[in-house]
């Protein structure tokens, strides 16, 4: 668990998923003892797995302990607040800004003030060139994406930092150097983008961690109170606010003047963005087209820490009936923070079609005809699997159809090998599945016949005993019959429910020869018993006899012993 990422993963909580690996576009998830875990040197923090994880077991580093440790060295702590705030949240901006104070921060400002220069700027950029493809800095996930990605497209990023390090860099003109600014929205990346920039921006909370934060230092939200002097620093921001929706950053475009040479679209989503690029050569364009590029579908009012349960449609509406647009955009900006991005080296290695092969087996994959391509592993074909296989990157496990045909295989074989009758009905008691001791248990006149086997036929026409699978099926409980007569047999029947009211089976032994051999000992042990109480009894007859003989021997002795004496004394 790599904390110190802004994405990690709880493996108690995330257990044989793969939703995550689904929802990833850029398949920067590890899948290793059934547990995923983010691999943050291909992650571009779009936040996909938190918001798809159904264990929440994907969680976003928390950062609040980060800015608290600010407030206890006595720095001055300024928020950057993302414009979609006024999408979020249903504080008047007097108020927004009075919570934040009590929280500790010195002062509040807007981050649409970075993003109105930082249109100003791409529009003049634009104007002065003649062609060529030009991509916003906006969405740090974005720009990843592309640097990671789709590298050949790294040179067409307009060469400008975001609104929201372009806004720390004019807080820190207007406030000075040694201020802190902690950027505040709905975005994980931020976090990113503020590791790595550290110089002007010295953390990032998502709303989400915001909220947790109000609630646990007991902030009384509703009571607050808010003064006149509660308002955004330096002053409050005009047409950057739209940032905050799709489209939005090309609106405000337009509205600074762009020449009407340039062709502005919007792209929303990676998988998006990719399809729009795809087979695209930039170098050949004989005209200006900007893309607004948003990982969010949706725009930032939909990003993954948004931390609100009102509707996208609400969200919008909002933002833009609050939004103050200026008479006239200044044509050159106050603030510009250069920057060049690079393509970043992912290593991705390339592998034989030998490798592939013998990785591809490993997930009873032979044939072409093996390889379904179903996507339940998380990527979108087998030989991507085999890929993520080789480089240690998947489990052989994650292949929902290998693992279903090894379990089946093996029940089947268990089924075959067992000495008794398996037999498996639905709820209109019909033949699901039997294996071979049962046809030749009851069925054994129609081995020939239907050598295959019987499913699909009713129990009731094969066995006498349909009852207990009726009674099974209703009550759910287990029902076990000893020494079961049946057609001069005898069985040991074991009934049991498998899917409620759907499915029930039965384990059948045939007993007769046990019983019999249980009654042949029974007998003779009766037929020795029998002869020993007779002998016994002879023995006592005998010892009786002897006995009474003795006894009139001795009667007799003991009275001649008499009469002898009676003569002397005489």
């Amino acid at each position: 668990m790599d904390k110190l990422y802004p994405v990690y993963t709880l493996n108690n909580e995330c257990h044989d998923c793969y939703k995550c690996v689904r929802e990833c576009h850029v398949k920067a998830i590890s899948v290793k003892n059934g547990h995923a875990s983010v691999m943050s040197d291909k992650c571009i923090a779009c936040g996909n797995c938190v918001k798809t994880c159904p264990n929440n077991a994907k969680r976003v580093r928390d950062d609040v302990e980060k800015v608290k440790n600010l407030f206890r060295a006595g720095a001055e702590v300024y928020v950057s607040l993302a414009p979609s705030w006024r999408g979020i949240f249903e504080h008047s901006s007097s108020k927004m800004i009075a919570i934040l104070k009590k929280l500790g921060f010195k002062g509040v400002s807007e981050t649409a003030l970075g993003a109105q220069e930082v249109s100003i700027e791409t529009a003049k950029i634009m104007n002065e060139q003649t062609k060529g493809l030009f991509i916003s800095s906006a969405c740090p996930v974005v720009v990843d994406y592309i640097r990671l990605y789709n590298p050949k497209f790294t040179k067409n990023i307009v060469p400008i930092a975001s609104p929201a390090l372009t806004h720390a860099k004019m807080l820190k003109k207007t406030l000075g150097n040694h201020i802190h600014v902690v950027f505040i929205g709905p975005c994980i990346a931020k976090k990113n983008e503020s590791d790595h920039n550290p110089d002007l921006i010295s953390a990032s909370l998502t709303f989400e961690e915001l909220r947790l934060w109000v609630q646990e230092d007991f902030i009384p939200v509703q009571d607050i109170e808010y003064t006149e002097d509660d308002i955004f620093i330096p002053y409050a921001a005009n047409e950057g606010t739209l940032y905050a929706v799709e489209g939005g950053m090309n609106e405000t475009i337009k509205r600074g003047g762009i020449s009407d040479d340039v062709q502005l679209l919007n792209i929303s989503s990676i998988e998006n963005l990719e399809k729009a690029l795809s087979g695209l050569d930039p170098d050949i364009l004989d005209k200006k087209i900007f893309i607004e590029a948003l990982s969010c579908n949706g725009g930032c009012l939909a990003g993954p820490c948004s931390s609100t349960k009102k509707p996208e449609l609400l969200r919008v509406s909002d933002v833009l009936s609050k939004v103050n647009y200026r008479d006239e955009i200044p044509k050159t900006p106050d603030t510009v923070v250069e920057k060049d991005y690079e393509k970043k080296d992912l290593n991705k290695p390339v592998y034989s079609y030998e490798n592939i092969t013998e990785a591809l087996k490993k997930v009873g994959k032979y044939t072409e005809e093996d390889e379904l391509n179903c996507g339940g592993c998380g990527y979108n074909t087998c030989r991507e699997l085999a890929c993520a296989l080789i480089s240690g990157e998947a489990e052989p496990s994650m292949c929902v159809s290998y693992m279903r045909k090894i379990a089946m295989q093996k029940a089947a074989a268990m089924l075959r090998c067992m000495p008794s009758a398996s037999v498996m009905v639905d709820k209109d008691l019909r033949i699901v599945e039997t294996n071979e001791a049962f046809m030749k248990m009851f069925c054994s006149d129609m081995l020939d016949i239907f050598p295959e086997g019987i499913n699909g036929a009713s129990i009731d026409r094969i066995v006498d005993f349909a009852d207990i699978f009726k009674e099974t099926l209703k009550t759910q409980k287990d029902i076990h019959k000893e020494h079961y007569p049946l057609n001069n047999r005898i069985y040991d029947i074991s009934a049991f429910s498998i899917e409620k009211n759907e499915l029930a089976g039965a384990i059948i032994t045939d007993v007769t020869q046990s019983e019999m051999g249980r009654e042949k000992i029974a007998q003779r042990a009766h037929e020795v018993i029998n002869k020993n109480i007779a002998i016994v009894q002879e023995i006592a007859c005998l010892l009786g006899e002897h006995m009474v003989e003795t006894e009139l021997l001795l009667s007799t002795i003991a009275q001649d012993y008499d009469t002898n004496d009676s003569g002397d004394k005489k």
